[in-house]
């Protein structure tokens, strides 16, 4: 039985990445088996799958740390190579994984610009001050001060200063790996704001999440990966918790597998 599958993007809107054939083994181990995705500007992907279904990988791949076995991947349209972390930079992709990598005894300032500091013949404080306020304002976030360290910030704080630094590149597409994991309610709301804040500016965002309630509020499409394979691809308007747990499980018999079923069946006799 066929994944079910949303209905296509119109022809008129290119994709801003595009996956196709996308395999990666490691040794015996096949972690991804041809898996497909288009993330387009100003689009949340949700991607989610049980432990071991390959998001990590992939999330790797598209971040310059893994480079693939086969398969092709496109930005605006074009053949690109990601063949490292920096490639993966330059071509638009930010990363921002679940630890983080915040240096707790500097203050925000210096992490956001950590490796890209403004000098003057010496480091321009006080300009890098002055963007990192702006860039804060852009995501709306609550930060009490830039000169604060980062080991006094909250979870959703933190979280905060990770993805406003993955901004400093001018990115085309940011990933957010796990972005909710162990924050409490408020900061996990936080959070979610701030992936508002992504699409409104026309970002287009590739959420790795566990937890479908966050899935359900801020994605547009969700994409399901079940032992490394496509098993999925929902508008989240038009799905519901059950038939997203059921595909991710892959339970077979379901309204996921009922409703493609369905679809073909309407294809085939029109």
């Amino acid at each position: 039985m066929d994944p079910a599958v949303a209905e296509p993007e119109p022809a008129t809107r290119q994709p801003v990445l595009s996956l196709r054939g996308i395999s990666k083994g490691f040794g015996a181990v096949q972690a991804l088996t041809e898996i497909d995705l288009d993330v387009h500007a100003g689009e949340v992907v949700a991607i989610v799958g049980d432990n071991g279904a390959g998001k990590s990988t992939l999330v790797k791949i598209l971040a310059g740390v893994y480079s693939h076995d086969t398969g092709s991947v496109s930005f605006d349209g074009q053949p690109v190579s990601i063949g490292s972390p920096a490639a993966s930079r330059e071509l638009g992709i930010a990363t921002v994984f679940q630890d983080l990598a915040l240096c707790d005894n500097l203050d925000v300032v210096s992490n956001l610009f950590l490796g890209r500091e403004i000098t003057k013949g010496t480091l321009d404080e006080e300009e890098m001050e002055k963007r990192s306020w702006s860039l804060l304002r852009q995501l709306s976030a609550r930060i009490p001060s830039v000169r604060i360290a980062v080991a006094s910030l909250s979870g959703g704080q933190r979280q905060t200063v990770a993805i406003a630094r993955s901004l400093i590149g001018e990115p085309r597409i940011v990933i957010l790996d796990e972005p909710t994991a162990a924050l409490g309610v408020a900061q996990t709301a936080e959070v979610l704001n701030l992936i508002e804040r992504l699409r409104e500016r026309g970002l287009g965002v590739i959420l790795i999440s566990h937890n479908m309630a966050d899935v359900q509020a801020v994605a547009d499409r969700v994409v399901v990966l079940r032992l490394g394979r496509n098993n999925g691809n929902f508008r989240v308007p038009d799905v519901s918790y059950e038939e997203i747990i059921s595909a991710i499980t892959g339970a077979t018999d379901n309204v996921v597998t009922r409703r493609a079923e369905a679809r073909n069946t309407e294809r085939n006799a029109s």
